[in-house]
């Protein structure tokens, strides 16, 4: 399953293009080119506004998330930690926005260098699998808190979960760190483009490699994470029946809200990107790709990736509902920001008046 993840990750940063010449027929021979950056007006425009608003909200949101995790004076339990740890990957995918959004606003023209390029490559995709690695954690964790409250505690502790997150981040690292060792800086007429180099060329075995790398690191947490869901579904259903007091107790509602913060943002946010590239690999085991074809892939590609991206906005929200404690503590920071605002509007009213 790892070999496939890495696999995946090699040939998903070939992929991410806008430009460069493809064979456009089933040839050996590169007889014609096939300009797939077709879309550059509306992109330099579209681009810098979405990626600016999701590095304010993604740096507002997990800086706050970090921020009360430090001020907090509890332990920790198994759902925080794989919290912070989502957090944490959100934080340092943040990081690479401002080049991304800087390359866009120079007209896809990358400024930075290849080391820069290499490692924003690296952040992008580390930030992808860490988020539906620690995705899959927090809904078993759940599951394991509401199915068998007994039987498997152990693996809810402090201690195997902190393994758990060591292991998570190690697989992170060992399936993208390769990618440091790939350019993927590319010269396009007086431009150079980062992390949009399409190479197809490979081996013949490539779209068999790419659908089952994305079925064991997509299709398998999605599973796994729509069994959690599904059967603490049926237990709190179960419940209900037979208490419906006892089933409709907030920490069950907690519990099922947070599976499905989860599943919502892992259908929005994986799901289209996934799904396009099996779709397309599919296709391109039966006919070789039109020019058409390859245009259509890259704009849909464009799109799912940046709806990937989005899941650093949302990953702050479901640590709002999932932790009572940092909700309260989110709260009283907002009431205190406005009391303040307020008795310093107050006070700069009352100077004015009595200065008049």
């Amino acid at each position: 399953m790892h070999y496939l993840w890495g696999v995946s990750l090699k040939w998903q940063v070939e992929m991410i293009a806008q430009n460069t010449s493809l064979e456009s027929t089933g040839g050996s021979s590169n007889d014609s080119t096939c300009d797939v950056f077709v879309y550059q007006k509306a992109a330099v425009v579209l681009f810098p506004i979405f990626y600016s608003v999701v590095f304010t909200i993604s740096v507002c949101g997990n800086s706050l998330v970090l921020y009360v995790i430090c001020q907090r004076k509890q332990k920790f339990n198994s759902t925080s930690m794989y919290l912070v740890n989502l957090a944490l990957s959100d934080a340092l995918f943040t990081l690479a926005l401002p080049g991304r959004i800087t390359y866009y606003i120079r007209h896809f023209d990358w400024p930075f260098g290849d080391l820069v390029c290499r490692l924003t490559t690296l952040l992008f995709f580390a930030n992808t699998y860490a988020g539906i690695g620690f995705m899959t954690c927090i809904s078993l964790d759940r599951y394991l808190a509401m199915v068998h409250p007994n039987r498997l505690q152990s693996l809810r502790s402090i201690k195997v979960v902190r393994r758990v997150c060591c292991l998570v981040w190690v697989i992170v690292f060992v399936e993208t760190v390769p990618l440091l060792f790939r350019s993927t800086l590319h010269v396009r007429q007086d431009k150079r483009t980062c992390m949009e180099y399409l190479n197809l060329e490979g081996s013949r075995y490539t779209p068999y490699l790419l659908i089952l790398a994305c079925a064991a690191s997509f299709c398998c947490p999605l599973g796994i994470i729509l069994g959690c869901y599904a059967k603490i579904n049926l237990l709190l259903r179960d419940a209900a029946k037979q208490n419906s007091i006892t089933g409709r107790t907030k920490r069950n509602h907690r519990a099922n809200m947070i599976i499905l913060l989860i599943l919502i943002t892992f259908v929005i946010c994986f799901s289209p990107y996934h799904v396009n590239i099996i779709q397309f690999m599919i296709r391109k085991l039966h006919h070789e790709p039109s020019c058409e074809e390859l245009r259509a892939f890259k704009m849909s590609l464009q799109i799912t990736v940046s709806l990937m991206n989005i899941n650093c906005c949302l990953d702050p929200v479901i640590y709002f509902f999932a932790i009572k404690t940092y909700k309260r503590r989110v709260m009283s920071l907002f009431k205190d920001y406005v009391c303040n605002s307020l008795t310093t509007s107050k006070m700069i009213t009352e100077n004015s008046n009595s200065n008049t």
